[in-house]
């Protein structure tokens, strides 16, 4: 994956994130604020507009029932009726009339303004028994009959229908006015507050992005800064302006990269210090060594002519010198691993001739059973494969005891080897820290012959090819350490020639104790 590539997914995830809550959450908020207002103003809108018609037609209907109506003899003819119902819709704001009355009792006679547009039949029931209806007198009440109104629909247009009764006898009038009129300016009405609506939330869309854009760039830089000095730019530093909470962040963040740097750049030079210290002491160590070592080989090789008193002291200092010696190989083999001047030296190696080479360099072969098809052929460096065989098998020896089970095979692309032994197996508490450096499982032989260095030399020539080394307890008993590595580690090489010889004879760290 590019860097391009990750800097747009970073950029998408970005956006999936906090900027799209922050449009999120204006917009939502711009459109509740919207369609709040929308709907109030719809709803006061809507009522004044009904009520103001309702008002004015009713007011009139009244008036007219009061003035025409009322004017009608006892006993009206259907066209005093006729005439009367016509002169009152005529006279009103665009409604039609409807006058009910009696000739003779039981005989009723009805008047209409337009017999096409209002009947009888298109006034609800219920507000014809309402106007029928005589109301008691009190205090609270002087007439006997009142107008009432309701709004309905009659084919799916709104209407107004009123109607109420001459008092002291005289006809009982039905007003009917269409509200369709109003219903066309309410739903105009209804369309523009729909599409401010729309345009407020489009425009709360645009501020919240230009907004989130506004917060987050600080953020987007904070971030991008933040992944640098996790890669390790320790040198990266924002560019702070402002007063706000951001800037103060921007601080803390150059503050805190500043003192890392500064701990890192310490650290770094003691590290080196320490490296290089004990680089120089190996080197410095290995003239008189050499002195030493040539020495003790005389006096090793004259023991038998010795002073049988003098004789042991002899045998231990040339163990000793052998041990120091190791140790300080392993010592300066260490030193390149960590300052990374090890390399590896790769040839085409068959497995179990160098699997057989190295166990009979060091007599071995009666102890050590091994499971290995010739011609299993790998590309790796053999000094550093057989450091780790060594290190491996040693350590199965001395803390597991013979027979041990050295089993090699090949699994894909990966080189396997297996070494079991059959002792006591690895404490449970042991098995992390088997691959620590100058660590032994029992404390109570800290002056072992092992440095502790071994099993962790191991792990570095493995670690060198690309591979890995585990340990663990066979469910049969005893210690299992497998060995992984690469059929081919030409991809690792690095170019040079190889860092060092790494003996592989000190093997304390790994098996039980």
């Amino acid at each position: 994956m590019t860097e391009r590539t990750k800097r747009s997914l970073r950029a998408g995830l970005r956006w999936t994130s906090l900027r799209l809550r922050l449009v999120v959450v204006f917009a939502l908020v711009a459109l509740t604020a919207a369609v709040s207002a929308s709907g109030i103003a719809y709803w006061l809108n809507r009522e004044a507009v009904l009520t103001r018609t309702q008002d004015t037609a009713l007011d009139d209907f009244r008036r007219q029932m009061q003035d025409t109506a009322a004017a009608l003899p006892v006993r009206p003819t259907k066209d005093d009726l006729q005439r009367a119902a016509g002169q009152m819709a005529s006279g009103g704001p665009g409604y039609s009339v409807l006058l009910v009355d009696e000739r003779e009792r039981g005989k009723p006679i009805v008047g209409f303004s337009d017999l096409d547009t209002f009947t009888r039949d298109d006034v609800p029931d219920s507000l014809q028994k309402q106007v029928a209806r005589k109301q008691p007198l009190n205090s609270d009440n002087e007439h006997e009959y009142h107008l009432f109104w309701q709004r309905t629909s009659i084919t799916d247009t709104p209407y107004l229908v009123a109607g109420t009764r001459i008092i002291g006898g005289g006809p009982t009038g039905y007003m009917l006015k269409s509200l369709d009129q109003e219903r066309q300016d309410l739903n105009s009405l209804a369309w523009s507050l729909g599409i401010a609506t729309t345009l407020a939330l489009i425009g709360s869309a645009l501020l919240a992005q230009a907004a989130a854009t506004t917060v987050l760039r600080p953020v987007q830089r904070l971030g991008d800064a933040a992944r640098k000095l996790g890669e390790g730019k320790l040198d990266t530093r924002l560019t702070v302006s402002g007063t706000d909470e951001l800037a103060d962040l921007s601080r803390t963040f150059n503050r805190t990269a500043s003192s890392l740097e500064k701990k890192v750049a310490d650290m770094s030079a003691r590290e080196e210090s320490s490296r290089r210290f004990v680089a120089d002491m190996s080197h410095e160590l290995r003239t008189p060594l050499t002195a030493i070592t040539a020495v003790a080989e005389v006096l090793e090789d004259e023991a038998d002519s010795l002073d049988p008193m003098i004789a042991p002291a002899v045998h231990l200092v040339v163990s000793e010198t052998r041990r120091l010696n190791d140790l300080v190989e392993n010592l300066m083999e260490v030193t390149r691993f960590d300052a990374g001047t090890a390399r590896l030296v790769l040839d085409d190696v068959d497995v179990a001739d160098q699997v057989t080479a190295c166990i009979d360099a060091r007599a071995w072969l009666d102890a050590v059973d091994l499971d290995a098809e010739r011609g299993m052929m790998v590309r790796l460096d053999p000094r550093r494969l057989d450091v780790i065989l060594a290190n491996l098998i040693g350590n199965a020896l001395k803390h597991g005891g013979s027979p041990v089970g050295v089993r090699v095979r090949i699994e894909g692309e990966e080189l396997v080897i297996e070494v079991r032994d059959h002792g006591p197996g690895i404490p449970e508490e042991v098995l992390p820290h088997v691959f620590d450096r100058f660590y032994k499982a029992s404390a109570s032989r800290p002056r072992s012959e092992g440095s502790g260095l071994g099993l962790s030399i191991a792990m570095e020539n493995a670690h060198i090819h690309g591979g890995d080394i585990t340990a663990a307890n066979s469910p049969d008993g005893g210690a299992v350490f497998v060995l992984r590595l690469p059929r081919d580690a030409s991809a690792l090489t690095g170019g040079g020639a190889d860092g060092g010889s790494g003996q592989g004879d000190d093997i304390e760290d790994g098996g039980a104790s």
